[in-house]
């Protein structure tokens, strides 16, 4: 019987060891955030996923935007929440224009990244794009024209 259920728990393992770091977004309710920072200047949450030591996880991104046919790219703050592997993206980014954000983070030698659409309402969970690496500035490109509707 031991023997039958050996390769049923290797499967289960292997599964469980095979998980690769990932980045995950959310409201901004989700994070808990440290003395200081305001809710209302979050637009989204973002956790890491599948990291050994979540305290020591890295994330920065940056808002890619047309406004008025002009490309812009803005840096966007990403703050630490109070549980390790959790974070907060402020909006640092215009109303006006379209906007997607370009998030990619870091644990240990592993790297995630997300491209989120900006719609009207916050963030575009269903269009946005993950990837097991640093996305391209060729992705970036495609999710931003996807939004605009191909006009850039």
């Amino acid at each position: 019987m031991r023997l039958r259920l050996f390769p049923v728990a290797l499967a289960i393992a292997s599964c469980m060891w095979g998980a690769d770091f990932a980045l995950a977004i959310g409201n901004p309710v989700a994070v808990a955030l440290p003395n200081g920072v305001v809710k209302k200047d979050i637009g989204m949450a973002v956790r890491a996923e599948n990291c050994a030591d979540a305290a020591k996880v890295q994330i920065t991104g940056t808002a890619e935007g047309m406004v008025s046919g002009a490309r812009h790219s803005i840096p966007v703050r990403v703050v630490a929440g109070a549980t390790p592997g959790a974070f907060a993206v402020s909006r640092d980014w215009p109303q006006q224009g379209t906007w997607v954000v370009n998030l990619t983070g870091h644990c240990g030698s592993s790297t995630a990244s997300a491209v989120i659409p900006i719609g009207p309402n916050g963030f575009l969970r269903e269009s946005s794009k993950f990837f097991p690496r640093a996305a391209t500035a060729a992705e970036v490109e495609s999710v931003l024209k996807t939004l605009s509707g191909g006009a850039q």
